[in-house]
């Protein structure tokens, strides 16, 4: 049969990333509290295109995640991302597994227990080098200063988003990341709560005010004393509850 995707292409045009996105398939992710956790990622899979080439071959990526389906985790993201660049002739592979993962959770003062999702990912790129990013993003909760400042009674409070990009290297536990950003808001954000926890989290979050400013700066400060932290990007973003718009700050450091 006629190999369409392997024609020559006279625009003389290389193309950056062409692959397939979207893909659902089961990962498996160590977790601090019960050694493993089974979950599934939204997985996009590229490579590079020589100028040459009309076309790669989708169904090649679907082949390789197939070879790996039991296995596919942040260890296996290397070899994943070596057979793309050689089973594709390309120069450069790139690998995103997005996924949700789950937390258990007590409540502050009940001490009830409930499972909380955080949105994670995984951004692996091979070139030359290879170099594998973690994503975390983790619901908080903000209080104005300003408001608090400027009002008899009160001050307005919004659930907000930390959204962290982190190059690292050695081993970093997501549970112990998310932590460590809960920490730097106003306060945090709990599926299960009884009286005396809103109780607690409406007084405790009251006498820590955070503009989204404070938020990226407690964040980058801790970061900075993390000596396996390579480089990283924060930003925070509060939903606000008195304002037609959010409010928004992000810090990186640099490379």
């Amino acid at each position: 049969m006629r190999d369409v995707q392997n024609e020559t292409d006279h625009r003389h045009i290389e193309i950056d990333m062409v692959g397939v996105k979207n893909l659902k398939y089961p990962i498996v992710l160590k977790d601090k509290a019960i050694d493993k956790q089974h979950t599934i990622a939204t997985i996009n899979m590229f490579v590079n295109l020589p100028h040459h080439f009309r076309g790669t071959h989708m169904s090649r990526f679907i082949e390789i995640l197939n070879k790996y389906r039991r296995e596919i985790d942040i260890h296996s993201m290397g070899n994943i991302m070596k057979e793309m660049k050689e089973r594709l002739n390309a120069e450069s592979a790139h690998l995103e597994l997005e996924f949700p993962y789950f937390i258990e959770k007590q409540a502050p003062i009940s001490k009830a227990k409930s499972l909380m999702e955080y949105q994670c990912r995984f951004i692996g790129v091979l070139n030359d080098r290879m170099k594998i990013l973690l994503g975390v993003s983790v619901p908080i909760l903000t209080v104005c200063p300003c408001s608090k400042e400027i009002s008899r009674h009160g001050a307005h409070n919004q659930r907000g988003e930390v959204r962290l990009l982190l190059k690292f290297k050695g081993f970093l536990w997501i549970e112990d990341v998310i932590e460590m950003v809960e920490q730097c808001a106003s306060g945090s954000i709990y599926s299960l709560l009884k009286r005396e926890d809103e109780k607690f989290i409406t007084e405790s979050s009251y006498e820590n005010p955070t503009f989204v400013e404070d938020v990226v700066r407690n964040v980058a400060t801790k970061l900075n004393q993390i000596e396996n932290i390579l480089w990283y990007q924060v930003e925070a973003e509060s939903y606000e509850s008195i304002h037609h718009h959010d409010a928004y700050a992000c810090v990186s450091k640099k490379d």
